[in-house]
């Protein structure tokens, strides 16, 4: 019996068909996404069409991970108000700012959401929609997540426009609660800013306070729940954000600490008790089996090397070979690499800054391996805000794009001061998407057991100077005016 998993991701729509008992490959297809920090969903499904062609049918059930925090409003005969913001667009840190202090704090934030919104968070582009688009804001009745989305496109659900004419109902035109049922997962929606993952519920009158009027919310779907079942008759599971379908993709355990680099920057752990950080450092999200998935997230990461490869006139490629000539430290130099604003730290109007740079030291090879040590030692101080937080660190698993990278695999020991283990390269979120497909399938208590993909180790003296440094820029330049 096979299964598919669907990863939505920034850049693009993964889908892998799998064996459902063993969660082995059987065939994947892949296609990219617009650029940019909106996007209209139809591209998203047509993206997930084409990546799927072939494959999708030949599943008994489907799953979709997707890219947490987007803003998908629908009007009241489910069309797409305006194009969905997406998790990186940063326009609304002015309203994230005015929320936290209107519910009275960080502290109140993070005891109510688990998390203190920043302007990733769904509720703040809810705001910023309420005060720059107050005509969209009026025609928006539900909002859903771009996985809640695609997962009821999977089930039928379109706009007014798709469905074609029909009769009107007595009374006036369509309403929402006529739609098909629209559904999400305790894990992706921990990340809206109007959820509390402790308690497993909707807090709609955050929302309301957001954007000024209530709105329809999906259901709130059980992990391993068979929410509904496409056109072919394949049964659709919940569905959850992109780094929860990567922690079931991995199989994470108690101890295990992943770091992910790409588009942006992940660090997150399974524990079994939520988070709760007044901080705003670390999110206090929901899993997709039921525990809780505590995580730190930078916008800075894999972007950051690629801008400095072209810098220096080469590709990734050549960024690693300069990188593993420069000696640890890369003899002074020190990059900030918040390049595109951050989350962590909430510097959304920032920018990279380069210290250290001196005659002596300005050499290629020095500052590629200035990005990468920039990189790595942000994620690490991700890594570290979560041990805060009752999570212990018995190993590191690096994921995503930027774990191809030689240079990053040899010098993340260092860094981390821990060993560092990476999976064999696949498709994580996809996986553990489909992974999920197969446990609604079953029926069963726990997900299905698939064995772990293979690992390796990569393990290397302490680089404590590269850490103290990075920090000591950062908090150097914490009161320096953004912009």
């Amino acid at each position: 019996m096979l299964v598919a998993g669907v990863d939505s991701s920034t850049q693009s729509c993964k889908v892998v068909l799998c064996d459902a008992d063993d969660g082995v490959v059987v065939s994947s297809g892949s296609a990219p996404h617009p650029d940019g920090t909106e996007c209209d969903p139809a591209a998203w499904w047509d993206a997930l069409q084409a990546a799927g062609d072939g494959l999708l049918q030949r599943a008994e059930a489907v799953g979709v991970a997707g890219q947490q925090h987007g803003m998908i409003v629908l009007d009241g005969d489910g069309e797409v108000v305006r194009p969905a913001l997406l998790w990186n667009d940063l326009r609304s840190a002015a309203a994230a700012a005015e929320l936290i202090v209107e519910a009275g704090g960080p502290q109140w934030w993070a005891r109510h959401t688990g998390s203190v919104p920043a302007a990733s968070f769904t509720v703040t582009k809810l705001r910023w929609l309420a005060e720059h688009e107050p005509d969209n804001a009026a025609r928006a009745v539900a909002v859903l997540l771009p996985h809640d989305w695609l997962t009821w496109r999977l089930r039928g659900g379109m706009g007014e426009r798709e469905r074609g004419q029909r009769a009107t109902p007595p009374g006036g035109r369509a309403g929402p609660q006529e739609l098909v049922e629209m559904v999400t997962d305790r894990g992706d929606a921990s990340g809206t800013g109007y959820f509390s993952p402790a308690a497993g519920t909707w807090l709609p009158d955050v929302l309301t306070t957001a954007v000024g009027h209530s709105m329809l919310l999906p259901r709130i779907a059980h992990p391993a729940e068979v929410v509904g079942h496409t056109a072919w008759g394949a049964a659709v599971s919940a569905g959850t954000g992109d780094n929860m379908g990567a922690a079931l993709g991995l199989g994470l355990q108690p101890g295990d600490v992943v770091v992910s680099i790409g588009t942006s920057g992940t660090a997150f752990a399974v524990s079994s008790t939520p988070a709760a950080d007044p901080s705003g450092a670390v999110c206090g999200f929901a899993d997709a089996t039921g525990r809780f998935l505590p995580l730190v997230c930078t916008v800075n990461a894999g972007l950051v090397m690629s801008a400095i490869a072209a810098l220096l006139g080469t590709d990734l490629a050549g960024l690693d070979a300069l990188a593993l000539k420069a000696q640890p430290g890369a003899q002074g130099i020190t990059l900030l690499p918040y390049l595109d604003g951050e989350r962590t730290p909430n510097r959304p109007e920032a920018t990279g800054v380069l210290d250290g740079l001196t005659t002596h030291n300005a050499r290629p090879e020095n500052l590629a391996r200035a990005a990468i040590e920039a990189v790595l030692a942000s994620l690490a101080e991700a890594a570290d805000s979560l041990t805060e937080h009752g999570v212990t660190c018995q190993r590191v698993l690096l994921v995503g794009g930027g774990a191809r990278s030689p240079a990053v695999c040899a010098l993340a020991p260092g860094i981390f001061g821990a060993p560092v283990l990476v999976p064999e390269p696949g498709e994580y979120v996809a996986l553990g998407a489909a992974r999920q497909a197969a446990w609604a399938l079953s029926g069963r208590a726990e997900p299905p057991d698939w064995p772990a993909r293979p690992a390796k180790q990569y393990d290397g003296p302490a680089e404590p100077q590269v850490r103290q440094r990075h920090v000591a820029l950062r908090d150097q330049t914490a009161s320096w005016p953004e912009g």
